[in-house]
């Protein structure tokens, strides 16, 4: 049996909780820093999520699932990428999982994506989380 590769990525944010949990989950706040994606979902657990948007050229629908949502504290879906060359199907999903907690006037954001198909693929989620995250920071930090 293998071991599971998990992808993790967290970054200190000079901001309150409240600033940040609205960047990560108001769609207009999300579209301006993660690559221009439309976000649409309505976050009740359960219900479908969506990123649209385009990639050098080429328009994608990732989508998933609310899995969790615990306003100012964590949120949790399942995810598939239409860029995966991967069939829909179940195990082909990953987990992403934002937590948020407050640090001396600061906030800790951390994000987990699990089941995660290779090494390479988590290095390469990592990289990507970590611009993001760098873009989410300005937005944040003024």
């Amino acid at each position: 049996m293998s071991k599971e590769i998990i992808a993790r990525t967290s970054i200190l944010l000079d901001a309150p909780v409240a600033t940040v949990w609205n960047a990560v989950t108001d769609p207009a706040e999300v579209k301006k820093y993660f690559f221009g994606t439309d976000l649409v979902t309505s976050w009740k657990v359960g219900e479908p999520i969506y990123f649209r948007g385009e990639w050098e050229g080429q328009a994608y629908e990732d989508k998933g699932t609310v899995l969790r949502y615990e306003p100012q504290k964590q949120l949790q879906y399942d995810y598939f990428s239409s860029f995966s060359d991967k069939e829909d199907l179940p195990e082909n999903y990953q987990t992403i999982t934002y937590e948020v907690e407050p640090r001396d006037g600061k906030t800790l954001l951390s994000i987990t994506q699990t089941n995660v198909p290779t090494t390479e693929q988590k290095d390469h989620s990592e990289e990507n989380w970590n611009m993001v995250l760098q873009e989410l920071k300005k937005l944040v930090e003024g």
